[in-house]
Order: structure tokens, then C-alpha cells, then sequence
């Protein structure tokens, strides 16, 4: 054991909101915390927080760049839904603003920070990990150190195709991906016609994505317009393109373009069994459908940094799994509904314009909005269900009007 090497009671490896928040959680447990993340990082996202994420994470209104009090849906048609969100709103925000400040509130509560590039996990003498990264020090910024610290438990939360989870967790090599894009332009001095700052947009069409959805949301002075689709050989560019001449945004300044992997289903194990586990993308937390993982990576977070803490304080090595127990007990039956959701009504025009169909209905917008803000499924209104549960037979067997 090299004694210069500091020991640290978790190592988070990634700054997202899923590591910023089990770092936050730990250090404010008292624990010794690392956290590691590379610089230059902003995920292509929607941006949109649900009061849940606010109520549950102490989100503080300033971090809000606006609110969304509405949704329109776009079907394959040029058909338009309008959903109005009773009784509240969804937070939309600038993901590179509010991942530093989730960041700087874990620093704030004693966790340290460094800026670095994951290695690889390595054991001591004593079988204790010793996380190696990469990093810039000294007078000569252009060239790359080797650092490492020992880690008694290791929190991997390194995004969609972690390294963490490729070295460490068994199976994690076999996640597939889909692929996201999108652009964050200047929103328009003079917007076009139908313009509203308080509304999401959510479009429907294969010619935008032949197995997603293509979004413009509001955010303040600028917008994201994007998409994403498993489907290698589609140009999401060029669906972009397409998508920003059908919103009216052709002209509109594009400030900078983002694209990342994103997971498609939760990994069936998030941990190694002995001090390593996994949260956020790594783990595989976005929800079909929607594609919505701000909320399920923070609440990842927040169990990986539980399961670790027990682990710590007990020595029990199973209460790692319980991290990704906790999340599909609460969560699971959600996933898989979304799930069966997407594969259905996204894979063609003819589906997706039924499916927009559906949306007109009132029930369905309280309920899916209900169940969306609170991050639950809505049990209280059993004759809505079972009324939406005939309306989607009529649908699905073609004898409903569209």
C-alpha cells in the first residue's frame, strides 16, 4: 500500500446529475467523497424537470430558464394536440448551468472535486480499489498525468457505455443504445407563427424519427430542437434539419450542437458484488417512450449513495444490490408499461397517428400528466382506466375515428 495515496470512503466517477447527487448525499452523511468528472461534458437533453425532481432534490426556482405549461402534439398528419397541465408546470433547464450547480452543492457539503479522465480500477496489497484516471497538473496543461486514490467504495455514474461498468459489472458490455441529437438555437426576436414559450413540442413522424419522437422545448432565450432513434443508419442531422423547417426555426442562430448514446433499458445488474455500483446512464435508468432520465438518474443517484453508505457502515456487501431493487420496485412497472408503449405505437405513421388520436382524450392527458409530475401510476381514478382501457381496444382494432 503506497501511503501518499489518499483513502476516500467513496470515489464518485462522473458529475452528471446521478454522481453529483450521490456525492452531495454521502459528503452530507459525513463521508469522504471524490468526485471525478471530465470537463467539457453537456448530454443532448430536453432539459425538462418534473415538480417531483424539485420537490424531492431542492431544486431552487433560479436554475428554472422557464416553465412549460402545456404540450402539443404533432402527428405524422400535421395534427395538433394541445394538453394543458392542470395545477402545475414541468421546470425546463440548461443542462450545463444546472449539472455544475448539483456539482458545486456536493462540494459545498465536503465532497472534493477533481477534473479528470476515468482509467481503470486496480486493487491494493489489501484488495482495496485504487481508481487511476487521468489528469492535468503542473505548469504544461497540454500534458496528461496519471493520478490514482484508493476508493473503499466506488460509485460509477460515467454515462451511457460507462467504463466503470464495462471493467466492473458483468454483462454491462451487452447495453444497446439509441442515439440522441440536438441543437440549441436562439429562440426567434420575432418566433414564428403558433410560437409558445410555455409549451413543449413533441412531433411524430418517421421522416423525424423512424422509433422516437422529435422535440422543440422552451428554454428562455434559447430552444432545443432534437431527436433519437436506435436505428444506426438514420441521419439524425438531417432529421433535425427537417424538424426545425416544420417548427418555422430554419433561420434561427444554432449556438451549439450536442449528440450522445443513451441507454435503452436498465441493466439487469448494477453492481460487482464487492464495492462497485452503478447509477444514472450507467445504469441504464431512461425511461422508454419518453426518453425522460434527469429525474430517474438523480433518484438513482440518490439509492447508489444509500446502498453505499450501508455498505460502509455494515460491511454487508449485498445491500449494494438493493440500490437497483429499491429503483425497480418503484419504478419497474412504469419502464416496462413505457416500454411496451414505444414498441407499439412508435413503429409507424399509421400507429403514431393513432396514437396522437388517443392523446385528444381528456382522460389520458390527466392521467398520463398525473402520473408524470408525481412519478408514480395513478391508481385513485379506477373508471378513467378502465374508460381509456376501451377507448385504446377501439384504436388498436382500427374502428375508432382518427
Amino acid at each position: 500500500m503506497d501511503p501518499s495515496r489518499t483513502t476516500y470512503d467513496v470515489v464518485v466517477i462522473g458529475g452528471g446529475p446521478a454522481g453529483a447527487t450521490a456525492a452531495h448525499d454521502l459528503a452530507r452523511r459525513g463521508r469522504s467523497v471524490l468526485l471525478l468528472d471530465r470537463a467539457g461534458r453537456t448530454k443532448p437533453c430536453g432539459g425538462a424537470i418534473p415538480p417531483r425532481l424539485i420537490r424531492d432534490f431542492e431544486i431552487p426556482d433560479s436554475l428554472l430558464v422557464a416553465r412549460a405549461t402545456s404540450a402539443r402534439m404533432v402527428s405524422p398528419a400535421d395534427r395538433r394536440v394541445d394538453i394543458p397541465i392542470d395545477n402545475g408546470f414541468v421546470g425546463m433547464v440548461n443542462r450545463d448551468e444546472f449539472d455544475e450547480w448539483l456539482r458545486s452543492r456536493a462540494a459545498a457539503c465536503g465532497a472534493q472535486r477533481r477534473t479528470g479522465t476515468f482509467e481503470r480500477i486496480s486493487r491494493d496489497a489489501d484488495g482495496t480499489a485504487i481508481v487511476e484516471f487521468k489528469q492535468r497538473s503542473g505548469t504544461d496543461k497540454s500534458v496528461l498525468h496519471t493520478a490514482s486514490v484508493r476508493a473503499r467504495v466506488v460509485i460509477g455514474a460515467d454515462g451511457a457505455r460507462s467504463e466503470v461498468a464495462r471493467q466492473s459489472v458483468p454483462g454491462a458490455e451487452r447495453t444497446k443504445y439509441v442515439f440522441a441529437y440536438h441543437e440549441i438555437i436562439r429562440t426567434p426576436a420575432a418566433p414564428p407563427e403558433g410560437y409558445d414559450g410555455s409549451r413543449c413540442d413533441v412531433y411524430y413522424r418517421g421522416s423525424l424519427s423512424p422509433d422516437f419522437y422529435g422535440w422543440v422545448f422552451p428554454h428562455g432565450d434559447t430552444l432545443s430542437v432534437g431527436t433519437g432513434s436506435a436505428d444506426k443508419g438514420f441521419s439524425l442531422r438531417g432529421a433535425v434539419a427537417g424538424l426545425r423547417d416544420a417548427a418555422g426555426l430554419h433561420d434561427a442562430e444554432t449556438l451549439r450542437r450536442e449528440g450522445a448514446p443513451i441507454p435503452m433499458k436498465p441493466l439487469p445488474r448494477w453492481d460487482n458484488g464487492r464495492d462497485v455500483v452503478l447509477a444514472g446512464d450507467a445504469a441504464g435508468v431512461v425511461a422508454p417512450a419518453s426518453g425522460e432520465g434527469i429525474y430517474y438518474a438523480m433518484t438513482g443517484g440518490r439509492l447508489a449513495g444509500e446502498a453505499a453508505d450501508t455498505l460502509l457502515r455494515t460491511g454487508e456487501v449485498r445491500s449494494l444490490a438493493m440500490a437497483r431493487k429499491r429503483f425497480m420496485r418503484a419504478h419497474g412497472k412504469v419502464f416496462w408499461v413505457l416500454g411496451m408503449m414505444q414498441h407499439f405505437w412508435y413503429s409507424s405513421d399509421r400507429r403514431r397517428e393513432r396514437f396522437v388520436s388517443i392523446c385528444r382524450d381528456r382522460d389520458v392527458q390527466q392521467l398520463t400528466f398525473e402520473s408524470y409530475m408525481n412519478k408514480e401510476l395513478v391508481r385513485k381514478k379506477p373508471m378513467a382506466h378502465v374508460r381509456i382501457f376501451f377507448k385504446d381496444l377501439a384504436h388498436l382494432f382500427g374502428v375508432a375515428r382518427v
